[in-house]
């Protein structure tokens, strides 16, 4: 007799497994299809910087900006002081995802990178600009580490220093450029 009530209880618990199994798959019919990216701000591109990070194209009325001052220090170094518009450093610990506006600053001086700034300022160091003219730029990334882009341009700004090696070398132009170089 235990037989008999136990055959439709196995059954009912089979066919719970069964719809609950299906009710766990990939979430491929929950996925919106008509998005060109599966990132919640912008369109990634298969462009990518010199690290290998790709862009992230973004609206230019929507993009942040920025601008790159660098002064003498009395030390023989720089201070780099980056005006942005639109957007905002995000604290250490924030989570690997592109929001809106938010990010942090990559610094390179002559191509290379320096630094990683989640403020907007830094001070550069004379030995890391010798004798000689020298780029030095700051690219905006998001929180994910794509680089935000306007028409498949990186949105940074460079200012080209110039280093006599007096100790009051002053720059010879102090970049300050929008959204993606314009």
């Amino acid at each position: 007799m235990s037989w008999t009530r136990g055959l439709p209880g196995a059954l009912a618990l089979c066919v719970l497994l069964l719809v609950a199994a299906a009710g766990c798959g990939t979430g491929e019919g929950h996925e919106r299809r008509d998005s060109g990216s599966p990132s919640p701000v912008g369109k990634i591109l298969d462009d990518t910087d010199e690290g290998g990070r790709h862009y992230r194209e973004i609206d230019k009325k929507q993009a942040p900006e920025v601008g790159t001052v660098v002064t003498p220090d009395r030390t023989g170094g720089w201070d780099i002081r980056l005006d942005v518009r639109r957007f905002r450093f995000s604290p250490p610990g924030t989570p690997a995802k592109a929001v809106a506006g938010h990010g942090l600053a990559y610094l390179f001086v002559d191509g290379d990178l320096v630094t990683r700034l989640r403020t907007p300022a830094y001070h550069l160091p004379a030995r890391l600009v010798p004798h000689g003219t020298h780029p030095i730029t700051a690219r905006l990334y998001a929180d994910d580490g794509t680089v935000w882009a306007v028409h498949g341009k990186p949105v940074e700004s460079t200012a080209d220093v110039t280093a006599s090696g007096a100790e009051t070398a002053k720059p010879t132009a102090t970049g300050t450029t929008g959204a993606a170089g314009g």
